[in-house]
């Protein structure tokens, strides 16, 4: 088990909650943070960095923890799809939600002594994690490379690379993977597009109409000059 060091993680939450405050500001208020983007991450930052109590970074690791890597790459690529212009969604597509909510669900379930299986504590292992870990790096690489699932594939690699390479943010490989805020969205994701597939299923298919039968119309014959000198 190697767990990183102790100010490094003092100083990887507070620049973490303040990408995603500013990340989340962005969503919420586009006009305000387009126009003075520069002073908002400043003032996050400045907020962040403020000792102990002081700082909102403080509040949120004693609710929620260390944000986890790919709860930063998120925030990352949001702020990218907002410099492009693009409005950041609200929701992660399914094939993500999906997979984070179960995972999340299971490693509740076992940290609180419902499954047993010992699940948090395999993410500590000095193999198996840094093997699957490398594994997942090496797909995400793939992914980015053939531009398949471009930027959940970059918000993954740059989760995993900060667990690969500094440990953080607590050296469990699900910690840079999941926290209770990502699989709260997640899991909110995946009900809201179960919510849709339901509602579309719900909705009959629109009948087909038939198209209009064109009754063809008879031109007159044309008149012969016999025809004319009778009338």
């Amino acid at each position: 088990m190697t767990l990183p060091d102790l100010a490094l993680q003092i100083v990887y939450g507070k620049v973490a909650w303040a990408l995603l405050l500013v990340a989340v500001l962005s969503a919420w208020m586009p006009g305000l943070a387009r126009r003075h983007w520069r002073a908002t991450a400043a003032g996050f930052v400045v907020l962040c960095a403020l000792p102990a109590a002081w700082s909102p970074a403080w509040w949120l690791t004693l609710a929620f923890q260390y944000p986890s890597g790919l709860m930063v790459g998120l925030g990352m690529m949001a702020l990218e799809r907002r410099r492009q212009g693009t409005a950041p969604t609200m929701l992660l597509p399914l094939a993500m939600a999906l997979p984070l909510a179960l995972a999340g669900t299971a490693l509740y379930l076992d940290t609180f002594g419902v499954l047993s299986l010992g699940l948090y504590h395999g993410g500590f292992g000095t193999i198996g994690a840094p093997v699957l870990g490398f594994l997942a790096i090496v797909a995400c690489a793939f992914a980015v490379w053939r531009g398949h699932a471009l930027q959940p594939a970059v918000a993954l690699l740059t989760g995993l690379l900060l667990y690969a390479l500094l440990r953080l943010p607590t050296g469990n490989l699900w910690d840079a993977l999941l926290d209770p805020l990502l699989w709260m969205w997640a899991l909110g994701s995946a009900i809201a597009a179960g919510v849709r597939h339901a509602a579309g299923a719900r909705v009959p298919a629109a009948q087909p109409q038939a198209a209009p039968v064109q009754v063809p119309v008879a031109e007159p014959a044309p008149v012969g000059v016999a025809g004319i000198e009778q009338l």
